[in-house]
């Protein structure tokens, strides 16, 4: 049950949420931390299933943990940007745009919750019944209805326009009758019930899907196929502001980076509520987790100037990509 201070809490995230107008930047007191957590289901669900780990952050810390539920990408990251919130979970891309215009710093990163291989994959889903194929999608004839994520999402965006559409020169606008912009379960559903033809996901939230609504996921996987799958997917950073107050700043860094460690049955009981917000223990990181993003963001922009011809766009992306294969390979041990 979430107990009645953590429901204000909730309850005045959504009353920040509903507010309008340019937001003013301002910190909130020292005792009181803003979690942002980007909404990729309904608010009602993350909320009941973020509860439990945010009380226990409470506990630890002795801070008022408040949550913010963004219904976009760009939500999270003005929010951080004017101070409304202090830390939070974004994905690749929303993060680096974070450390790019708000001030922000990756510190964690997410684990998978059974212990497995790091890293999730963008997928592209149709109907298993649908007929519908890779190559059919691909021929960009303007009779399929197709969803994609947030802008700012790495897996629901800028992974199939780094590794599908921009090395072929396509664009999902001109290719699609219409191109629909929603979160992952919303586009899932979407395939599922017919809706669209085709959609953009990826296999951490499809996992989800299956864990969470139980036999009417199944059923709605089970009329589901993958048609692509993108190479595989740091998991999502953590972010705090790098103003935040340094006292802080340790005593969440101790919060996360002990949750769900070691023995016993209290460990057991912490990692229960990781795997409600689909992660494992936590994992120290810094600004190199976002290298591979980069990467990809790179690698689309120097597909797109060499679409247009673009020399100097050419040069600028190719230099960016020079730089980051060069920060990767310094990061590895010498062999």
């Amino acid at each position: 049950m979430i107990s009645s201070k953590l429901g204000a809490s909730l309850l005045a995230a959504a009353l920040l949420l509903a507010a309008c107008g340019k937001p003013a930047e301002k910190a909130a007191p020292a005792n009181v931390i803003n979690f942002s957590i980007m909404s990729t289901e309904k608010a009602s669900t993350q909320a009941a299933e973020w509860a439990p780990f945010l009380a226990d952050m409470e506990k630890a810390t002795g801070l008022t943990i408040k949550p913010f539920f963004g219904s976009n990408y760009s939500s999270l990251i003005e929010a951080m940007r004017f101070k409304q919130t202090d830390l939070g979970w974004f994905t690749n891309q929303s993060g680096l745009e974070a450390v790019r215009r708000s001030n922000g710093e990756v510190f964690a990163r997410t684990t998978k919750p059974d212990g497995g291989e790091d890293g999730y994959q963008s997928v592209i889903i149709v109907g298993k019944d649908s007929g519908l194929t890779l190559d059919k999608l691909l021929k960009c004839d303007r009779t399929l209805n197709f969803g994609m994520g947030d802008v700012k999402s790495t897996s629901g965006t800028l992974a199939p326009m780094t590794y599908l559409f921009s090395p072929r020169g396509l664009k999902p606008e001109t290719c699609f009758k219409t191109v629909r912009s929603a979160n992952h379960e919303a586009n899932l559903f979407a395939v599922a019930n017919g809706v669209l033809d085709a959609s953009t996901n990826n296999t951490a939230s499809m996992d989800r899907l299956g864990q969470h609504h139980t036999d009417a996921g199944a059923r709605t996987l089970a009329n589901l196929k993958v048609i692509w799958s993108s190479p595989t997917i740091p998991e999502d950073p953590m972010l705090w502001r790098k103003d935040l107050d340094p006292a802080v700043k340790e005593k969440i860094g101790r919060f996360f980076f002990t949750y769900g460690v070691g023995t016993g049955p209290e460990a057991e009981r912490q990692r229960d509520n990781l795997r409600r917000i689909e992660s494992g223990p936590f994992r120290r990181a810094d600004a190199t987790h976002l290298l591979p993003v980069r990467e990809m963001e790179a690698s689309g922009q120097l597909a797109e100037a060499r679409e247009k011809g673009d020399a100097a766009a050419m040069a600028k992306a190719q230099a960016a990509l020079d730089a980051i294969h060069a920060e990767t390979k310094a990061l590895k041990p010498a062999s």
